[in-house]
C-alpha cells in the first residue's frame, strides 16, 4: 500500500502568514494595584499621629478637630520634656523653635499633647512659653472617654 503524501503547494504556503504583532500594554492590572495602594494609604494615614507618643487625658464629650497638618504639635512627655513635632525644645528653646515654626504667622494653631501624668503646673509653664512665642490659638489634646468606663 502506498501512502499518500500531501505536499503544500506554493499557493497554500503563502496563505499561512503570521498574524501581525500587537505592541499594546494592558494597564488594567496596573490600575488595580494603584487603587489598592490608594485605599491602603487612605485608611492608614489618619492613624498616624504627629509628634511624640504621649498618653493623653480622657474627657467626655470633647470636640474633635480634624488634623489638617497646619497645626504645630507640641508634645510634653510625662517627665516634663517638651517637643515641637519630634524636635526636643526645653526652656527658652521652645519659644525660639515655635517662633521659627510659625514664621511670623501668629494665627497658626498650636496643638498641645501633654501626658496625663503631668501636674497642671508643668503644663501651665509650657502654655506660658507658647503664648510668649506669640501663638494666638492653642488647643489641648485629649482622648475620648467612653461612658462605660472602658475605651
Amino acid at each position: 500500500m502506498k501512502s499518500k503524501r500531501h505536499h503544500l503547494g506554493p499557493k497554500r504556503a503563502s496563505s499561512l502568514s503570521s498574524a501581525p504583532m500587537r505592541s499594546e500594554i494592558n494597564v488594567t492590572p496596573l490600575v488595580d494595584v494603584v487603587l489598592v495602594l490608594l485605599i491602603i494609604f487612605m485608611v492608614v494615614t489618619p492613624m498616624i499621629s504627629r509628634g511624640v507618643k504621649v498618653t493623653l487625658p480622657e474627657t467626655l464629650h470633647h470636640t474633635k478637630k480634624q488634623d489638617t497638618g497646619e497645626q504645630i504639635v507640641v508634645g510634653v512627655t510625662k517627665d516634663g520634656k517638651a517637643y515641637v513635632g519630634v524636635d526636643r525644645a526645653d526652656g527658652d528653646a521652645l519659644i525660639t523653635l515655635l517662633r521659627k515654626e510659625m514664621g511670623g504667622n501668629s494665627s497658626r494653631e498650636v496643638h498641645v499633647k501633654a501626658d496625663r501624668d503631668l501636674e497642671y503646673g508643668q503644663v501651665r509653664e509650657i502654655l506660658e512659653r507658647i503664648h510668649a512665642a506669640g501663638a494666638a490659638k492653642v488647643s489641648l489634646g485629649t482622648e475620648d472617654k467612653r461612658e462605660g468606663g472602658k475605651k
